[in-house]
């Protein structure tokens, strides 16, 4: 089984003989793994698209479909690198304009052919290296873009600190300078400000209820109408908080969206 490092190489020629001849120069590199070989230019488009091959070494004169028309049929982004071997050197040029990685003249030695297949080696780590930073990028952007928003918050009640997930959150008070946070039959104080900690949790999960309060969007079971067009919200642990006018529709809003 080939890893993701290797070389997937598909051969193509319609002589025999001559495929014999590139599977033994190429079967004691242990970078390489022959994935097919095909006699004719339908062949190869079907083994392309099937196998997905990093580099062919491709005949140029073939019954049918030859192998320029093959390289134009398969020129794009993702297409494989391509090692022309033919015996006539008046296609060089056309296959240059192709973009090939090199053009193997038969009869062609050991060197010349190792020196093809370097090229199309050193050729196939620069675009590893160019897919590797465009993920890295993508993830870096991901990130970036991203909020990061706080999943625990760091309790200290007299000489005790524990950490407590903000899913186990219900809902949040401002006092003064303080905050304290209810999570099912306790509640604790943080020395934090309302309007600060509000920043730093998912406002999505943590909407405003009124000026002085956050309640965890997962913990409400009930919404029942209460007066001066205010609303009375239930939690599931029984508890009932005031959901002011001002802070209804973002919260219907949120709501609607679950």
């Amino acid at each position: 089984m080939p890893d993701s490092k290797s070389i997937r190489v598909l051969i193509v020629d319609d002589e025999p003989l001559a495929r014999k001849r590139l599977r033994e120069l190429l079967k004691d590199d242990s970078e390489v793994v022959i994935i097919g070989e095909c006699a004719n230019g339908a062949e190869t488009i079907s083994a392309v698209r099937e196998l997905a091959p990093d580099l062919i070494f491709l005949d140029v004169q073939m019954p049918g479909l030859d192998g320029l028309a093959v390289s134009e049929t398969l020129n794009g982004g993702q297409s494989p690198l391509l090692i022309f071997v033919t015996a006539y050197d008046q296609y060089a040029v056309r296959a240059f304009d192709v973009q090939a990685v090199d053009y193997l003249l038969k009869p062609f030695d050991r060197a010349r052919f190792a020196q093809a297949l370097q090229r199309a080696k050193d050729r196939l780590l620069e675009k590893r290296r160019d897919d590797v930073n465009q993920q890295i990028l993508g993830l870096l952007s991901e990130i970036k873009d991203k909020p990061q928003y706080l999943d625990r918050l760091v309790i200290k009640n007299n000489d005790r600190v524990f950490v407590l997930k903000t899913d186990e959150i219900d809902w949040i008070e401002a006092e003064g300078n303080y905050v304290r946070v209810h999570f099912g039959k306790q509640s604790s104080l943080i020395r934090e400000t309302l309007t600060h900690l509000a920043t730093q949790l998912d406002p999505r999960k943590f909407p405003r209820i009124h000026r002085s309060g956050l309640v965890n969007i997962d913990r409400i079971q009930e919404l029942q109408p209460w007066s001066h067009r205010d609303w009375r919200i239930i939690l599931r642990s029984g508890a009932e908080l005031r959901l002011s006018r001002n802070y209804r529709d973002q919260l219907h809003h949120l709501l609607g969206k679950l």
